[in-house]
């Protein structure tokens, strides 16, 4: 049996780890860790859940350098914000056995720990693109002493655009580096930032190429849209722990809604709420107080939770790889899940375009609740203030627009009452009150006497009667 000391790590790391209860590492970490450590740029293409943050992190532990305030000495880069701090927690008992410093820097928080993090000294800074470049706009650090550079979960980095950031960060850091990179897969831009790059690489490459979808039960049911939350409960209460995806932010507050009142415990995850409510979010699932998460497609790679028996596609994916990502969130380390779409009749060309990409073929056919592989569970209820405090946002809210419609209504009776009927008027030109023609010269003078009067009403105060009427 291989262990870690067998593959360079220190005795005080090795003792760190025993704590933790890890002693044989895994198949990515004993094929990485040894060139790692002697220095080598490597380039490692290994699934996600497949023990990545160690394979980078104890080498990162033992080479890195004493750094100075302001001035990290190695450099993780990740994607997500939930992937920085997954990877803070896993580095951080280590880091402190032997006495080094480990911060995560991202968006979506306060600068001030941040800030003074960085003041106090930091030897490895974990950060999201974005944030470490304001940061650095900002002159709270430098990273022209950083030797060690880990661009995690790359391409997904270059799926959501930070390429160009990125290229700008590693430019910005040490000549004298050392450049590891860890991907699912090694092609287009990745494979340029490998070229670009990196030194004469290591390539090592762990397990399938690509997320296995042999691994996963597939259905595609034809569900009409105002019947897909009863068939979401339906299949949590049959699977157990799931991941639900919808397209967009107000979906998922939606559907989250939806299913509390139907007695289901579920979290929402997507990019608008902040950091505290995302990791609060992950906490409850990852723990089993919550028996769905409902997410968009920020959750859809680099969050490694075990246990989910089924993912279900509330919303179709954009496409094939999409929906590749998506699903390997069950079917994690060899074993089986389920991959759950609703197909709703305006979707069908969407699914069939995904199941060419994915190169998969399945007929759209009727929901079969019954065909679902029955796991054992207990069914998680809503926390009470889950349900309470939805039911009361939910009742400001609609108070608020009743109020604004009432205004509006109010307002424009008020309009109405004060303009005047102009096809009275125009049928009415020349006549007076009692039906008579008018003389001109009459009609003259009562113009300038309603001048006159125009101008006194001018002058006199407003009808506060009106006033407090219209604010009513």
């Amino acid at each position: 049996m291989i262990l870690f000391s067998d593959l360079g790590i220190g005795p005080d790391l090795v003792q760190a780890l025993d704590k933790q209860g890890i002693s044989e590492p895994f198949e990515v970490q004993r094929e990485s860790i040894p060139d790692s450590i002697l220095g080598h740029d490597v380039c490692c293409r290994a699934p996600t859940g497949s023990g990545k943050t160690l394979a980078f992190g104890l080498p990162l532990l033992a080479r890195t350098k004493l750094a100075k305030s302001k001035s990290p000495t190695s450099l993780i880069l990740t994607p997500t914000r939930e992937l920085a701090e997954q990877i803070c927690s896993v580095l951080k008992p280590l880091a402190k056995a032997i006495g080094v410093n480990v911060l995560s820097v991202y968006g979506g928080v306060s600068y001030r720990n941040q800030l003074r993090g960085l003041e106090d000294g930091v030897e490895i800074l974990v950060a999201c693109p974005g944030r470490l470049l304001d940061l650095i706009d900002r002159r709270a650090l430098t990273l022209k002493h950083t030797n060690i550079i880990v661009l995690d979960e790359a391409d997904r980095m270059a799926d959501m655009g930070f390429m160009e950031p990125v290229c700008k960060i590693i430019e910005m850091c040490s000549k004298e580096r050392q450049t590891i990179l860890f991907s699912a897969t090694l092609d287009d831009e990745v494979s340029e930032i490998v070229e670009k790059y990196q030194d004469n690489p290591i390539t090592i490459e762990v397990g399938p190429e690509e997320v296995s979808i042999e691994s996963m039960e597939h259905y595609f049911w034809k569900v009409k849209n105002h019947k897909r939350v009863d068939i979401t409960a339906e299949i949590v209460k049959k699977s157990g722990r799931s991941i639900v995806f919808c397209k967009t932010r107000r979906g998922v507050d939606r559907l989250e809604q939806d299913l509390i009142e139907k007695g289901i415990a579920c979290t929402p995850i997507h990019g608008g709420l902040n950091q505290n409510q995302r990791d609060r979010a992950m906490r409850k699932f990852s723990t089993g107080r919550t028996m769905v998460l409902i997410a968009t497609d920020v959750a859809s790679r680099g969050i490694d939770v075990e246990g989910i028996n089924c993912v279900i596609n509330f919303d179709p994916p954009e496409n094939g790889k999409a929906y590749k990502h998506r699903g390997g969130r069950t079917a994690r380390a060899g074993t089986s899940g389920i991959v759950v779409s609703f197909v709703p009749k305006s979707k069908e060309r969407i699914y069939s375009r995904i199941q060419k990409e994915v190169g998969i073929k399945y007929r759209f056919t009727l929901p079969q609740i019954e065909v679902l592989s029955e796991n054992e569970f207990e069914l998680v209820p809503p926390e009470k203030g889950d349900r309470s405090d939805r039911k009361s946002r939910r009742g400001r809210s609609r108070g608020r627009n009743r109020i604004s419609k009432n205004k509006r209504k109010f307002s424009s009776r008020e309009r109405q009452k004060d303009r005047p009927d102009r096809r009275n008027k125009s049928k009415r030109r020349g006549v007076d009150s009692k039906g008579r023609k008018k003389d001109r010269n009459n009609s003259k003078k009562d113009s300038k006497l309603s001048e006159g009067n125009k101008s006194r009403n001018r002058s006199r105060p407003k009808n506060k009667r009106r006033k407090s009427n219209f604010r009513s």
